[in-house]
C-alpha cells in the first residue's frame, strides 16, 4: 500500500528514544511525522486551532506522565477528531485490556509493545487512507452544499420534483408554470449541481 500524499503520523509518547526509533521507521517507508513528548503538548499544538486538512494519524502511548493517552484521546473525540485523524495506541502487555477497550470505543488500533515494524507501518498506511477517505468525503459534502445553496427557490421546488421523478409536464402542472419554464430551471439546476442526470442530482443529495 502506498503511502496517502501530504499525510502526516503525529507520535505521542514520553519515551524519546520511542519517539526517534517510529520517525526512522516511518522515515524508512517515505511517511512524514511530528513528534510531541506529552498528551499535553499535543494538546497545545491542538489549541491553536488546527483542523485535518491532509491525511494524518495518531501513534499514541498508552501510558505517560500527567495526561494519559487514553485521556488525550477522550479529549480528540469530544472534538470530533478521531475519524479525520485515527489513532493507533502503542501499549505494554498490562495496557491491552485498556486499549481494546478504547478501540471498542473509536480508536484505529492497538500494537502492543514490542511490536513488529512491518505490522505497525502497516496499520499507519491503512490509517492513513482511512483519513483520506474521511476528508474526501467531508470535502465532497461541502462542496455539494455549497452549489444546492446556490439554486433559487424555485429551482430548489423543480429539483424537488425532478429527484421524485416526475417528467417535465407534471412538474409543470405541480407548480402551475410553462414546461419551457421547468425544462430551463431543470437545466440550471443540473448545471449549478454540476450533475447530468436525475439519479446523479439524487446521488449528489444523499451526500449532502
Amino acid at each position: 500500500m502506498q503511502p496517502a500524499l501530504n499525510a502526516t503520523v503525529f507520535l505521542v509518547d514520553d519515551d524519546a528514544s520511542v519517539r526517534e526509533a517510529l520517525a526512522w521507521l516511518l522515515r524508512s517507508r517515505h511517511v512524514p511525522s511530528d513528534s510531541y513528548d506529552s498528551a499535553e503538548a499535543f494538546m497545545r499544538m491542538l489549541q491553536t486551532g488546527f483542523v485535518p486538512t491532509q491525511p494524518c494519524c495518531l501513534l499514541l502511548d498508552v501510558r505517560m506522565p500527567g495526561m494519559s493517552g487514553l485521556a488525550l484521546f477522550d479529549q480528540l473525540a469530544l472534538r470530533g477528531l478521531v475519524q479525520a485523524m485515527p489513532v493507533i495506541f502503542l501499549t505494554g502487555h498490562a495496557d491491552v485490556p485498556t486499549a481494546v477497550a478504547a478501540v471498542k470505543r473509536g480508536a484505529f488500533d492497538f500494537c502492543e509493545k514490542p511490536f513488529s515494524d512491518n505490522a505497525l507501518v502497516d496499520r499507519v498506511e491503512q490509517a492513513l487512507q482511512q483519513s483520506a477517505q474521511i476528508l474526501q468525503a467531508r470535502s465532497a459534502q461541502t462542496s455539494a452544499q455549497s452549489r444546492l445553496a446556490g439554486l433559487t427557490e424555485r429551482e430548489h421546488d423543480v429539483m424537488r420534483l425532478v429527484v421524485e421523478g416526475l417528467p417535465n409536464k407534471l412538474i409543470a402542472d405541480q407548480l402551475n408554470i410553462s414546461v419551457r419554464t421547468v425544462e430551463v430551471h431543470r437545466s440550471r439546476v443540473f448545471d449549478k449541481m454540476e450533475v447530468k442526470s436525475a439519479v446523479e442530482l439524487a446521488n449528489a443529495l444523499r451526500n449532502v
